[in-house]
């Protein structure tokens, strides 16, 4: 099977555990990434989830790799907000290095947010996200097709100028 955001959606949640757990933190990435939900894996459920997450909530990160922190994209509109501060540091899952995007002194509405990644697939990250110390849901951040998320607007945007011929797809 070859990984992509979608076939992580079809793992179960044991399956992504231990793939987590298999790979390694990878480079600390750079520039704009797709993100996929991943809720209740495994099941039609997960596909749902991540389109809806998508239409109206979040669609990706942004990495800065000289400021050492990445934005999220949010709302229908993809909006860069919802800082983090970017660095490798022991995971609270496994105790292995992974990447740490920490939200605790650069957000007030994330401040009980911590986020850790590794790579599983050349430009493929499978996050986890910590809630307090509450393992909660996982991601997927792709970097190799970053505009395969973009929130509502951009697709009805899209959707608009292809009825009128001006590159849509």
């Amino acid at each position: 099977m070859s990984l992509s955001s979608e076939a992580l959606l079809d793992l179960s949640q044991s399956e992504l555990d231990d793939l987590f757990r298999a790979s390694n933190a990878g480079p600390i990435p750079a520039g704009e990434a797709a993100g996929t939900v991943i809720v209740h894996p495994g099941t039609i459920l997960a596909d749902i989830a991540a389109e809806a997450a998508e239409a109206v909530a979040w669609q990706g990160k942004v990495f800065d790799p000289e400021t050492k922190t990445l934005k999220n994209k949010v709302t229908a509109a993809g909006v860069q907000e919802v800082q983090a501060a970017v660095d490798f540091g022991e995971s609270w899952f496994d105790h292995k290095t992974c990447i740490v995007l920490d939200y605790s002194k650069t957000s007030t509405v994330a401040r009980a947010v911590r986020d850790e990644i590794r790579q599983v697939a050349p430009g493929l990250y499978l996050g986890i996200v910590f809630i307090g110390e509450k393992k909660t849901i996982n991601f997927a951040l792709d970097f190799n097709h970053p505009e395969a998320r973009q929130g509502l607007f951009a697709r009805v945007l899209s959707g608009i100028q292809g009825l009128f011929g001006r590159g849509g797809k």
